[in-house]
């Protein structure tokens, strides 16, 4: 594997890293005397091609590229940068990450020819075939599991590794084949986009633009860092960034960590006991209700829920709304004042009763959610909670505000290659996929949230595993996915896409070697306030045996006869200008093709967005897609969709038989009341610099510079003898990794916090102790109960020295 993968590969580099340290010094013509010697020339210098292009991992900035290219080799990669601006004119500059692409470019695990396994799954072992022999294994096996299962026995993971308007064409392949298995929600946001419709109603109504808080005059910030999960010149982390510099507003970032976004403003630090939002928000509401703060004409106006008043008429006087909740009239009978919260969240009561105070009286306040709170057993209600808080006292549709959901982003119109009707109808949760080839036949729309279906009829024989690591290193609970994927006897093919070989690679029985989105035409849409388009050519022609996605699944659907079904005719370039062509009629502001291509980036600029403005002028005329039409903090609806569901242990409340239909706090799984002697201490997880989820996770100068390590107070330090930059060990019952310590008060006592997306690195068929730090190797797969999502930060563990 080393000769097909490696070795020509480091000559290339080395070359490259010559013009490199010719383009780090600036050379020029006019430089060329002083280093090729005075009889050269500016025409004796290599012709350098210039193009555009833009990152495609699943990032919100998806940034501009230049590349520099000289004799077909990359020797450098910029930015966009627009010396004619005003300053402070914003541009979609690409982060470190999307600066370094050159690393990955050029890396000696690149991926350059198609191989096939020869060792057992997990091991990475593998040998150089031919493309057609590839290509015939793949087909090969995909006709005899769909003759022999039928199609709901194909499934296309979900993966992040790639986004652009022609990313999808295995789905596309796969509904011209009589179709595959289908998911639904993803790994970032299931719990809250799943109660957000329950409160808010389908269509969504996403959150006010972070703009909109200039006017504010206090901002909440829960579970959420723009600057390490939004990094780029024209996303939420820019957005973030000039807020802090325009608004006069009170900033509160409640957090377990003292995160990158509020370094250096710690007094706005509220640090908070993970997994126990939705415990502080009924702490203020108490407050504010005992205090008279609340809005009671907006909630009796626009809301159903909160009192006796508000309730739906067929559940009134069974002390069901979320007032009686708060005040100790509820199913527990338990007042939740800020001193029953203070006791589980780790704020104190007094701290708790200040911030009610302002939450009570700031006008306009504006209240927004990351998606760290939601990605936990108990996510729906801590986001469903956040989005109540801003409703308790009216903040919600006018200027300066938020309705408590993730802030607002806006991207020029796109239309992406159409992946035809799925003819099979059943979907999971994408987070389930090991259960739907482990045990498949147990699963029903009762207690897997199996979708399209009562229950599934086969489980998966076959997957298509393009560009994403979401097998094993970003899923959860590594050793036993490892257990599920190793058994061929269980999914017995899996054919893997890929530039690299990531963990989830080493379980392919084959693997084709893809192009980078910047190694093809390639074009994207994305932003927030501003919004932007960036469209890029090829920097090089295509180097070795790697080919395009597309042309992959069109020699697949050669073998299966419907080439020209697949095509319609067109190269994957024509696709792209036709699709583009499509978006224009949809808004004819957009500049031609050849202008796009020309100028590589444009921009719109947006006014603010004030979330849910319109219903608040007028509720009747602009209803929500509720029952009721309006915001249901009590939710009739999602009690009568989980009446027959079949649950869990822990997963609804002592003494309830359906899930709680309002924003209320319970105990996690593994959490803050639910730690042992065993495994004293809570485990979270974070998004990191170094990393988008683990895509530039091989990269060493990345590493070398943002190491992994696991964040642990010098209070839970100091008894275990750790010092920082000793190699712990962190363990629980699921597993073993080992990994840096970082001792700061950053992270508040009782949390170990470790990012995540470090590459797995274990010897599966060994020790399985995980060197390379990867958190799910200790992260569970049971699904939260609602969703049926990715449960990632609700851990407890065990730290040591090693």
């Amino acid at each position: 594997m080393e000769e097909s993968m490696g070795v020509s590969r480091r000559g290339f580099v080395k070359g490259a890293g010559a013009l490199g340290a010719l383009a780090a010094v600036g050379t020029t013509a006019a430089a060329s005397p002083a280093l090729f010697g005075a009889g050269s020339s500016a025409s004796a210098l290599p012709e350098e091609k210039v193009t555009w292009a833009h990152c495609a991992i699943n990032c919100p900035g998806r940034c501009s590229l230049r590349f520099h290219v000289v004799d077909d080799e990359v020797t450098w990669v910029e930015t966009y940068t627009d010396p004619t601006a005003p300053f402070d004119d914003p541009q979609p500059r690409a982060c470190l990450r999307g600066r370094s692409y050159r690393r990955w470019l050029a890396s000696p695990d690149r991926l350059s020819y198609p191989m096939k396994r020869v060792g057992k799954r997990g091991e990475g072992k593998f040998e150089r075939i031919s493309w057609d022999e590839a290509i015939d294994l793949a087909s090969g096996k995909l006709k005899e599991v769909i003759e022999k299962y039928g199609n709901e026995a194909v499934y296309i993971p979900y993966a992040t590794g790639v986004s652009a308007t022609t990313a999808r064409p295995f789905n596309r392949l796969m509904s011209l084949l009589g179709g595959y298995l289908g998911f639904y929600n993803s790994y970032s946001t299931a719990q809250i986009s799943t109660i957000t419709p329950y409160m808010y109603g389908p269509k969504g109504n996403t959150g006010s633009s972070l703009a909109a808080a200039e006017k504010s005059e206090l901002i909440l910030m829960f579970g959420s860092s723009p600057t390490e999960t939004r990094q780029g010149g024209l996303t939420t982390h820019y957005d973030w960034v000039s807020l802090r510099e325009k608004t006069k507003a009170k900033i509160y970032m409640i957090d377990y960590r003292l995160n990158d976004s509020i370094t250096n403003h710690s007094t706005q630090w509220v640090p908070i006991n993970p997994g126990t939002d939705a415990a502080l928000v009924a702490g203020i509401a108490h407050y504010l209700i005992k205090h008279d703060l609340i809005d009671l004409d907006f909630l009796h106006t626009y809301c159903v829920g909160f009192d006796e008043q508000t309730m739906p008429e067929e559940y009134r006087g069974k002390n069901l709304s979320y007032r009686a909740y708060v005040m100790g009239e509820g199913y527990d009978k338990v007042e939740k004042t800020p001193q029953w919260a203070a006791k589980i969240t780790g704020i104190s009561a007094q701290q708790i009763e200040a911030l009610a105070q302002e939450v009570g009286t700031a006008k306009p306040l504006y209240v927004v959610q990351g998606w760290g709170s939601q990605r936990r057993s108990n996510g729906e209600w801590a986001a469903w909670s956040v989005m109540a808080l801003p409703c308790l006292v009216g903040q919600v549709g006018l200027e300066g505000t938020n309705n408590g959901t993730r802030e607002d982003r806006t991207s020029p119109k796109s239309v992406s290659m159409p992946v035809g009707k799925n003819p099979v109808g059943a979907k999971i949760p994408c987070f389930m996929f090991t259960d739907a080839i482990d045990h498949a036949e147990r699963m029903t729309a009762k207690n897997a949230g199996v979708r399209g279906t009562d229950k599934l009829n086969v489980g998966i024989k076959y997957m298509i595993n393009y560009a994403g690591n979401c097998l094993t290193n970003q899923h959860s609970q590594i050793n036993l996915a490892h257990d599920i994927l190793a058994d061929e006897s269980k999914c017995e093919f899996i054919l893997g896409i890929d530039t690299v070989l990531c963990d989830s690679l080493k379980y392919a029985d084959v693997i084709l070697p893809d192009l980078f989105r910047f190694e093809q035409t390639s074009q994207i849409s994305t932003g927030s306030d501003v919004a932007y388009m960036i469209t890029g050519t090829a920097c090089t022609p295509p180097k070795f045996e790697r080919k395009t996605a597309y042309e992959m699944a069109s020699m697949i659907a050669e073998r299966f006869g419907v080439r020209e079904k697949f095509t319609e005719g067109k190269t994957e370039d024509e696709w792209i200008e036709e699709l583009y062509e499509q978006a224009r009629q949809q808004d004819s502001k957009l500049p031609t093709w050849e202008e796009a291509k020309k100028m590589g980036v444009y921009t719109q600029k947006h006014a603010p967005v004030v979330s849910m403005r319109k219903f608040r002028e007028d509720p009747e005329a602009n209803a929500l897609g509720t029952p009721s039409g309006k915001i249901e903090i009590f939710s009739a609806k999602l009690l009568s969709d989980t009446a027959d569901w079949e649950f869990g242990k822990d997963d609804t409340l002592p003494g309830m038989s359906t899930l709680l239909p309002i924003p209320a706090y319970f105990p996690e799984w593994y959490g803050i009341e639910t730690t042992t002697d065993e495994h004293p201490l809570l485990l979270s997880g974070f998004h990191y610099r170094g990393r988008l989820h683990s895509s530039w996770g091989s990269i060493p100068q990345m590493k070398e510079v943002n190491p992994q390590e696991a964040w642990i107070n010098p209070a839970d330090a100091e008894p275990r003898g750790i010092r920082g930059g000793d190699t712990v060990r962190v363990r629980n019952e699921f597993g073993q990794i080992e990994l840096l310590a970082k001792v700061t008060g950053r992270v508040v006592p009782g949390v170990v916090a470790v990012s995540q997306g470090a590459w797995h690195d274990a010897d599966m068929y060994g020790d399985r102790v995980d060197r390379g730090g990867c958190i799910n190797t200790l992260t569970t797969q049971r699904p939260s109960p609602l969703a049926h999502g990715n449960p990632q930060h609700t851990n407890i563990c065990q730290v040591e020295r090693v």
